[in-house]
């Protein structure tokens, strides 16, 4: 059992099927015929003219950034955002892009107020503002329409470009029975990783306008992700987005049963718990030495958890209810020796 991420599961069977029957070519030379379906599948998919097929929402970020935005220009983020925080520095190792960070608050959100603070003036001293870029879902929680209708109008309002990174945006659209069109409709591009709740074993793809994802596509052969016969891949993410979509629903419903099961366990306990966020449950920990206790005793029980002092547990593809009330039943046991 491995709690730790949705990007742990396993190709299942009908998927490896898929891969294995594929009509594959040199997506370099654009000859990958699965590949190119695929782009075409998920740009419309997200209501957007083109995409681009991506080994990683960490490059498919990156490109979307490199694409926006020129060496010496700014994009706001959120400090907790993956784009900033969890990709290595790219945009600004790569690309020479300056990030102006913003602290996350508490539903996910960065204020507007402090974006339109922020936004620089066109004075030499300063980087160009070009690009606002946010994440749904952030940390397991949804973020409002509304939010992002009125982070569309700021944008417009000074001229910039607006980037989602969609890691899980199919547990946004299972969330809100809003449409992936929908969801992306306020951005100019998105990223969407396909190797998390869809469960294919690699990518992600980029969306946006043509000129925009021509850009990306230069952008990913200099930094080394012009990949062969990778239609073995694009036939992993098709089948998933043919099977993998509805079953989405039952990650939430299994995160909220724990949820409720471990609120319970840790009642008179100096443990916080979340509610359920999507697909992902939030312990509070009283400290670091008391989760890597937890995380040795669950590690002996062949159970798979991280060691923070904020402990993310994550349901997926691979987790059953019936593991979670084994995980539970662990749980307490662990409790009793504390």
């Amino acid at each position: 059992m491995d709690l730790r991420s949705d990007t742990v599961t396993q190709p299942t069977s009908a998927m490896r099927d898929a891969m294995i029957r594929a009509d594959v070519g040199d997506d370099v030379y654009g000859e990958d015929a699965t590949i190119n379906a695929l782009e075409q599948r998920v740009a419309q998919w997200l209501g957007k003219a083109d995409a681009l097929f991506c080994s990683s929402g960490t490059q498919s970020n990156l490109l979307g950034l490199l694409s926006h935005c020129r060496n010496g220009e700014e994009y706001i983020v959120g400090q907790e955002y993956h784009t900033y925080r969890y990709e290595a520095g790219g945009a600004a190792v790569l690309g020479g892009i300056v990030p102006q960070t913003i602290e996350v608050e508490a539903d996910g959100t960065l204020s507007l107020d402090t974006i339109a603070e922020r936004i620089k003036p066109n004075d030499p001293h300063f980087p160009i503002t070009r690009l606002l870029a946010f994440e749904n879902t952030h940390a397991g929680q949804v973020i409002s329409q509304d939010y992002f209708d009125q982070a569309r109008t700021l944008a417009e309002q000074h001229d910039l470009k607006m980037h989602l990174d969609g890691a899980r945006l199919v547990n946004a659209m299972a969330a809100t029975h809003l449409t992936a069109a929908e969801l992306a409709a306020p951005f100019d591009s998105v990223s969407v990783c396909c190797s998390k709740g869809l469960g294919a074993p690699v990518g992600s793809l980029l969306v946006g306008p043509t000129d925009y994802i021509a850009r990306a596509r230069r952008w990913r052969k200099m930094v080394g992700g012009g990949m062969r016969q990778a239609g073995i891949l694009a036939a992993a993410i098709d089948h998933a987005l043919d099977h993998h979509i509805e079953r989405i629903q039952e990650d939430h419903e299994n995160a909220k049963w724990l949820a409720v099961a471990l609120q319970k366990a840790c009642v008179n306990t100096h443990i916080g718990v979340s509610d359920a966020r999507t697909n992902m449950v939030y312990l509070t920990l009283p400290s670091v030495e008391f989760a890597g206790s937890l995380q040795r005793f669950m590690e002996k029980n062949k159970v798979k958890i991280g060691a923070a002092k904020k402990l993310r547990l994550v349901t997926h593809l691979d987790i059953t209810r019936r593991d979670l009330e084994r995980f539970a039943e662990l749980f307490e046991e662990f409790l009793k020796t504390q």
